[in-house]
């Protein structure tokens, strides 16, 4: 069993992912997706009372014990001594336990990552491959190192991989990592996401935006968006951003489509530093509803013409294939 089969744990900050993967047949056999990430279940080991308090990592434990007990139900499989990969925030302060960054550049054969190996014991009858994230001079990350070692793997496994190229991961802190050479040379964090909630939701604009709605139904949220895009480039983003709340006021747009138009500004307004230089291939990695944003964002910039979009089917696959690297390299197995 445990030779066969291993266990992927993606911890995000708001979210928790864990599935079952077979290494013989290279296929993900079940999972389970909650919200439990690693923000709230840090919130929860702060809770607990003093005089029976865990550790930090203990508490981690306990938690994932508890999911995988779960998924071990679901699947109707005795999962004990199954080895367990885990990336995202596990490895921050806020997590299991905390590991330094690797710095860049950064190998893309897995060799610069940096790994911890926790053996099972009578609680956790599990080994641990725990994955740190990595560091430039001004910027981190955590999870998306593992995407990217994944993406490169499958890319080369199709023949597809340009030698240099920039990759976008759009979420609530999107990246984009530049490659070259089989390296991971630099990365950019842009808080687009972050900042679309914070105005949508606690700021004058959130009278003005229906801003929960984000799957782009019609003709009229698509027009909205680029309109949005199109904006980024004329004016300042600081200035551009108060024609959310006058389009509302001036009945321009309605709350539904003035959302996809805030959208559209801070998207163009992230996009726009991949116009300067013109030869660099671009892949776009995304699986979530903001995939039809950013394609159509590239598209208004003019970036389609040199864009790779990547399926939600790899960009899922991704994160699964990089955990199943580090594990080999840092098991032997």
């Amino acid at each position: 069993m445990k030779k066969k089969y291993l266990l992927g744990c993606d911890w995000g900050t708001s979210s928790f992912r864990l599935w079952l993967f077979d290494m013989i047949e290279q296929r993900v056999v079940g999972q389970l997706h909650t919200r439990e990430g690693i923000a709230n279940t840090h919130k929860l080991w702060e809770s607990q009372e003093h005089k029976d308090r865990l550790s930090q990592e203990q508490f981690f434990r306990s938690e994932l014990s508890r999911h995988t007990a779960a998924l071990s139900g679901k699947l109707s499989m005795d999962l004990r001594e199954v080895g367990v990969v885990m990336s995202g925030m596990a490895s921050s302060s806020i997590g299991m336990q905390v590991i330094p960054y690797a710095d860049l550049p950064f190998a893309l054969d897995g060799s610069g990552a940096v790994t911890r190996f926790i053996e099972r014991d009578e609680d956790f009858p599990h080994d641990i491959v725990l994955v740190s994230g990595v560091r430039s001079e001004n910027d981190v990350m955590r999870g998306e190192e593992t995407q990217v070692l994944g993406l490169i793997y499958l890319l080369e496994k199709e023949g597809r991989c340009p030698e240099k190229s920039v990759m976008l991961f759009p979420g609530t802190h999107c990246k984009h990592v530049f490659i070259n050479g089989g390296e991971m040379a630099s990365f950019q964090t842009f808080m687009t996401g972050e900042i679309y909630s914070m105005l949508g939701h606690h700021s004058i604009l959130r009278d003005s935006v229906d801003a929960v709605s984000r799957v782009m139904k019609s003709v009229a949220d698509i027009d909205a968006f680029r309109n949005g895009v199109r904006a980024s480039l004329n004016r300042s983003l600081l200035n551009a951003l108060f024609s959310v709340r006058t389009n509302h006021l001036f009945d321009v747009l309605d709350k539904h489509q003035n959302s996809f138009y805030l959208s559209g500004l801070l998207i163009g307004s992230e996009l726009q530093c991949l116009q300067d230089d013109a030869a660099l291939p671009i892949i776009l990695c995304s699986s979530s509803n903001l995939h039809d944003h950013y394609t159509h964002g590239l598209e208004e910039l003019g970036l389609l013409h040199r864009t790779t979009i990547l399926s939600s089917d790899m960009t899922e696959k991704a994160t699964i294939a990089g955990q199943f690297l580090l594990w080999s390299k840092t098991t032997g197995g």
